[in-house]
């Protein structure tokens, strides 16, 4: 169902409180879901909407469960919330196992000198078979700059210095079904003790440019770099 664009019929409208004492912050109603098999109700909130209505028209944005129950989290097309936008707004819900349709992660590529070389950190998630560069999901109350701050350090142990004037942003999709947006900026650091997140990262490697471009497997990955690479030399910060 995330991606799929619905129609809610709002049975309990924004305000309203159920006969346990709870008020709904969100407009809340059925999907009637049509298949080969039969027709079915299915349980749904309306996000981004601020008054009572009766009937909403929208994209299936996330899912959540309580109780055993799913619910759908329906939006207007043209929003994008991703998992911490959808726990506040279901706070009053208490909701368990939130599935979005939307990811947004922040990252960087970091460099520094090593030997009288300028060097790039690459990074192996244990999630994965290819090297990247460190990123994550961003957090509640985060900006896209403080998520690519912490994930550098938590996945590397490495304090970094956003160089103004560069952010590249790529999306993709998660086996064909979650829009990924990664934003990535580019830092330097001083530290000289790499210290990876053992939970999550399997191996890094400080590379040169052109070693870490055949370290690289996707082709967006090395535009990024090369990108990078081309500003920092634009600015005279690397040769």
């Amino acid at each position: 169902m995330l991606g799929k664009f619905v129609r809610v019929k709002v049975t309990t409208p924004i305000g309203t409180a159920d006969s346990a004492g709870l008020i709904y912050k969100l407009n809340y109603g059925d999907i009637d879901l049509v298949t080969s098999s039969g027709r079915r109700k299915l349980h749904a909130f309306v996000l981004g909407i601020d008054h009572p209505v009766t009937t909403f028209d929208g994209r299936v944005n996330a899912t959540c469960e309580k109780n055993g129950e799913t619910y759908y989290l329906v939006a207007p097309k043209s929003r994008r919330y991703i998992v911490h936008d959808i726990s506040e707004a279901l706070a009053f819900f208490e909701p368990e196992n939130i599935t979005c349709l939307y990811e947004r992660s922040c990252g960087a590529i970091v460099f520094r000198k090593i030997n009288d070389e300028y060097r790039y950190l690459v990074i192996k998630n244990k999630r994965s078979v290819h090297w990247s560069f460190p990123k994550g999901h961003v957090e509640q109350g985060e900006t896209d700059e403080d998520t690519a701050l912490r994930e550098v350090l938590e996945e590397s142990g490495l304090h970094i210095e956003i160089i103004p004037g560069f952010k590249t942003t790529s999306q993709y999709q998660i086996q064909g079904r979650v829009e990924k947006t990664v934003n990535i900026y580019v830092a330097r650091t001083d530290d000289t003790n790499t210290i990876i997140q053992e939970s999550e990262i399997e191996d890094y490697s400080w590379l040169t440019y052109e070693a870490a471009l055949k370290r690289l497997r996707f082709d967006n990955d090395k535009k990024i770099l090369t990108e990078a690479r081309d500003f920092l030399i634009s600015k005279g910060l690397v040769e």
